[in-house]
This record gives C-alpha cells, structure tokens and sequence, in this order.
C-alpha cells in the first residue's frame, strides 16, 4: 500500500438534528461523523471529542492575563458496523465509499454548565471534534461547535418581585450649593426575557439652577477574571430618553417602556465570565456628574407567563392606585399662575437643552435680555 499523501475527500461532523438551535444539561448530543477518502487508507481509529470550555484572554499593560475552566470533557473511539479490521484493530478505507461513523453522548445535568457565550475578552464554547488517526498519530480532525442554553425561569419568586430604588445628588457651583437633582423610581420585576417591555414608574426633581435631562437605558455588564485581575467591559443596549426638566419642577413616568432586545441569557455559575444587566436610571446635570440609578435585571430563557398580573411588568399601566405603589407620589407641581414673572435668572445665561452625552458639552449659552413670558390671564376656581 503506497503512502498516504491526500486528506480525506470528505470529512465532516453531522448532528443528528441540525435545526436543535441549543442544548441544556441532560440532553443528548447524538449525530454522525461522515468519511470519505480519494484513495485507499488504512486508519488505526477516528476518535471523538465533546468539549465544552470557558476561556478568558487579554492584556493588561505587559502582563497576558489568561484563564480557562473547562464544563464538558467526553471522548469516545468510533466504530463502523460491518466493517472488518485487521489484527491491530485497523480499518482500511476505500475510494468510492461513504463512511458513517455514528456517535452519541449526554451532557452533564443542568446546573453543571455554563451557557454559551462569545465576548470581547472570553467565551463559553461547546463542540464536537473527530479526529482520524492514522499508525497511533494524528492525521486530519473537524470540529462542529453547538450552543448550550441553561434555562432561567424569570417566574420565580425572586425574579418576579418589584425592584425599587432612590439616589440624590447635591449640585455645586464653584462650590456654592446649588441644590439638587433625584430620582426615584420602581420596575415591576427583576426578571425579564427577549421582547418584552420593561415598564418604568419614575419621579424625577430638579432644584438647581440647571435644566436636566432624564434617561434610562439596559446596560449589559460583562466582567472577565483572571491571573488574579479583572476586565470590566460595559456596553450600552437601549434606550429610551425623557422631557427636559427645568430648575424647581418635578417629572414623572409612568409605564415608560423600554424593550429588551435580542440578548444572551444572564452568565451564571462561571467562576470567570460573568455577564449582568441592569437597567440604568440617569440625569443628566450640566457641568456635574450623572446621577445615577441601576436596578439590577436578569435576562432569562424562559419568559414571563402572565400568571401573577399582580407583580407584572405591565401593572403600571393598571391605573393610579397600581403605579403609586412604586414610589411616594410628590405633591402637585406648581401651576403656571403661581411663577413670578420676576421669576428670572441673576445673570443672561440659561442652560442649553441639548442632548448631553459628550463630557465637554457647554452648560451655557449667552443671551441678549431674557425674561419668561406673562402667564396667560385666568383664574382657578376651588
């Protein structure tokens, strides 16, 4: 028989359900592993591997931060039915043949694995790899790689209880207090999943001297650990954006949507990938620092069911009684007859109503003679 000097014509791994978009623990992974070869071969074994493997990888100033846990460790040597093999346990085969290698394993049950994942510093990878050997060596190997998908059920007791919050930030100018911008602000439950609407209850209030802005966003968190160090990476998802609020007034929302879009589950049980999300409440103050609010969200697999309306998402939208659970409701803010028409800044500046996402955006903007407008001429009747 002369050397080998050709790969095999065809060699490639199939499942056994090619349309199965993820697997969870327990399951089987089953499929075949397909030969064929341009001239006649003699083999010694085709093996196959099932690995599953976390890996975390970046620099940090000189020093390689790099770490991997592995989730799924299964090999296996691959027989043919009806094929003879010679004393040695070899196989010889045959241009003009299709060889089916068949194979199947389970996965470790559910709680052992981790779900897939492809970030910017690490990943979660799940595949199967065929290896052909030829005389005890390596000749020529395929891999398919497939998805695992742990379950989370966001209808559980803990992931269906309301999330509440509150911060305030005391404004400054040049040291001089400014008064003060808060929020305060209630979702329905902590557990989400693709394509549904998180609903916000919200109060705002602005007493400094500068018109703000209120926004609310899904931040994805994705933190990597390793040699001892950690990597923070967050990205921005969506988001949804409020009405101005001028110095002294208050804003509320009530049931302003925000739509979870296409995302990977919440990483749980990685000992160095973890992925969180967390809805970001924030105010934007001109010449200060963002206020703040993160209510903390898991993304699940398995979306809410309708079943408990009463720590619904959508309660907010139930009516008055319903949504003023979330926060304490302020009293009304002032009517429009009640502002001085003295009521005007010291100086000829007024802040600008851009849209503030840049650092160096100007707080101010220099006009000619400013003053509010007269009220329109009414009265209130008790």
């Amino acid at each position: 028989m002369g050397v080998l000097t050709k790969k095999p014509k065809t060699f490639e791994v199939q499942f056994s359900d090619p349309n199965k978009s993820a697997y969870s623990g327990g399951d089987k992974v089953a499929g075949r592993v397909i030969v064929e070869v341009a001239e006649v071969v003699k083999i010694s074994a085709v093996k196959l591997f099932g690995i599953g493997c976390a890996k975390v990888d970046y620099n940090k100033g000189k020093l390689h931060c790099r770490e991997e846990i592995d989730y799924l460790k299964y090999e296996e040597i691959l027989h043919l039915d009806h094929q003879p093999t010679d004393a040695d346990g070899s196989m010889t085969l045959r241009p003009g043949n299709k060889y089916e290698f068949m194979f199947g394993f389970e996965l470790p049950q559910a709680g052992c694995l981790v779900s897939s994942y492809m970030g910017k510093f690490g990943s979660v990878q799940y595949y199967v790899k065929a290896v052909i050997e030829k005389s005890g060596q390596p000749y020529a190997e395929c891999k398919r790689y497939f998805d695992v998908e742990e379950p989370i059920d966001v209808n559980t007791q803990e992931l269906m209880a309301p999330v509440t919050g509150a911060k305030q930030k005391k404004v400054t100018c040049m040291f001089i207090p400014d008064g003060s911008v808060s929020v305060a602000a209630r979702i329905g439950r902590k557990g989400y999943s693709e394509g549904e609407d998180i609903c916000i209850d919200a109060q705002f209030e602005n007493t400094c001297s500068r018109i703000v802005v209120p926004k609310a966003a899904i931040i994805a968190k994705h933190i990597y650990l390793a040699n001892g160090r950690t990597k923070v990476f967050q990205e921005k998802l969506t988001s949804v954006r409020g009405d101005h609020i001028i110095s002294g007034m208050r804003d509320m929302w009530r049931g302003r949507v925000v739509r979870v879009p296409k995302l990977k589950p919440t990483i749980l049980g990685c000992d160095i990938i973890h992925v969180d999300y967390s809805l970001r409440i924030s105010v934007h103050i001109p010449g200060s620092e963002k206020l703040i609010l993160e209510l903390p969200l898991v993304i699940g697999t398995i979306p809410y069911n309708g079943m408990n309306s009463r720590t619904s998402s959508m309660s907010s939208q139930n009516g008055s009684a319903t949504s003023s659970t979330c926060v304490s409701l302020p009293s009304s803010p002032p009517s429009y007859s009640e502002i001085s028409r003295d009521n005007r800044m010291d100086s000829s500046f007024i802040p600008l109503l851009d849209d503030y996402d840049t650092d160096d955006s100007p707080i101010f903007m220099r006009i000619s003679e400013y003053q509010l407008p007269p009220p329109p001429a009414y009265t209130e009747q008790n």
